[in-house]
């Protein structure tokens, strides 16, 4: 039997029947299109999954959709404004990606980070994307790009 759910995903309101059992990730994808946020593993391990619920990065792969009902949720499609998220940028600029799977959920879980955080030490960094698992760049190049993300975002907030 289905369940209806409403969210706010990127800033459009959306309400569809699911399966209780859908996941948000599922759900962002599959239902709604939105193939940015990656499936890596559907067991929280390595973050590709990492969106946005009203405001506190989550792995979507372990959350139900009917979990996120009345939430707003922003995956890495809606980040950007027209233009890069510094965030973004940043990873452009460092060369904080390879293969780019494990992208969105970095850059996701990065904004996370300086939003709680605005000017982490590089072990900070480190530390708060532990939960994201990149098989690429050895991740000098990504706390690289969230360092330079904080200065960037801070000249903006001045």
């Amino acid at each position: 039997m289905d369940v209806s759910v409403s969210m706010t995903v990127n800033g459009v309101e959306h309400s569809h029947a699911v399966e209780p059992r859908t996941l948000l990730v599922h759900y962002l994808r599959d239902t709604l299109g939105l193939t940015g946020t990656n499936i890596g593993c559907d067991t929280s391990q390595c973050g590709a999954c990492t969106v946005h619920i009203d405001g506190d990065a989550a792995k979507s792969c372990t959350v139900l959709a009917v979990q996120a009902d009345g939430c707003a949720v922003t995956t890495i499609e809606g980040i950007g404004n027209g233009s890069l998220h510094p965030m973004q940028q940043a990873f452009w600029d460092e060369h904080g990606l390879q293969c780019g799977y494990c992208t969105p959920g970095m850059i996701m879980a990065s904004i996370d980070l300086l939003n709680r955080n605005a000017d982490p030490s590089r072990a900070e960094i480190r530390h708060g994307l532990e939960g994201n698992i990149c098989r690429c760049t050895g991740y000098q190049n990504i706390v690289n790009a969230v360092a330079s993300a904080a200065k960037e975002m801070a000249g903006a907030d001045a």
